[in-house]
C-alpha cells in the first residue's frame, strides 16, 4: 500500500476511537487533574483533539518554533466542543494528506524552541509521531476517566466496561 492511503486509513481508524473517548468527558470535570504535575483534563483533551492537524503542519511546513508561535487554546466547555475541534483538525489533516506529494515525506521537519532544536526528522516520521501522540495521550485520558469512574469505551476491541461488544 502506498504511504498516503495507509496514513489516511490509520487517521480515520484512530479518529473513531478518539471520538468515543472525547465524547465521554464530563463537562464538570474539565479542570480535574490526577496529580499536580499532570495536565488538567481540558488541556489534555484539547491537545488530543488538535493533534490530527499536525499531519497538515508536517506536510505544509518545514517545522515549528515554539518561541515564535502564538498559541491560544480554543475555548472548551463540553465534550461537544472537543468533538468539534477534533473534527476540524481531522478534516485539515485528512485534506492535506489527500493532496500531498509523497516525495515531500522524506524532507526534514524541525521541532525547536528558538535556537534549541528538539529534533529533526523526515516529514513522514512527524506524521507517524503525531499519530503515536494521539494514542499516547488518549491512553492518559483513559486513566483520567477511569479514576473518575467514567466507563471507558473500547479502542481495538471491547473494554472492561463494554465486554459484550
Amino acid at each position: 500500500m502506498a504511504t498516503i492511503p495507509a496514513l489516511l486509513k490509520e487517521m480515520a481508524r484512530e479518529a473513531e476511537t478518539t471520538r468515543k473517548m472525547l465524547g465521554r468527558i464530563p463537562a464538570d470535570k474539565l479542570d480535574w487533574r490526577p496529580h499536580p504535575k499532570s495536565m488538567d483534563m481540558r488541556s489534555l483533551a484539547t491537545h488530543i483533539a488538535e493533534l490530527p492537524a499536525w499531519a497538515k503542519m508536517a506536510v505544509e511546513t518545514d517545522g515549528i518554533d515554539f518561541a515564535a508561535m502564538a498559541y491560544t487554546p480554543p475555548v472548551v466547555n463540553s465534550a461537544q466542543d472537543l468533538l468539534d475541534i477534533h473534527e476540524k483538525s481531522l478534516k485539515e489533516g485528512y485534506e492535506s494528506l489527500e493532496k500531498a506529494d509523497e516525495s515531500t515525506f522524506g524532507q526534514p521537519w524541525t521541532l525547536r524552541t528558538g535556537d534549541q532544536v528538539h529534533g529533526m526528522s523526515p516529514k513522514s516520521e512527524i506524521i507517524r509521531m503525531s499519530y503515536n501522540q494521539i494514542v499516547h495521550h488518549r491512553a492518559q485520558l483513559g486513566v483520567y476517566l477511569r479514576l473518575l469512574d467514567v466507563p471507558i469505551p473500547g479502542s481495538y476491541g471491547p473494554s472492561a466496561d463494554e465486554p459484550s461488544m
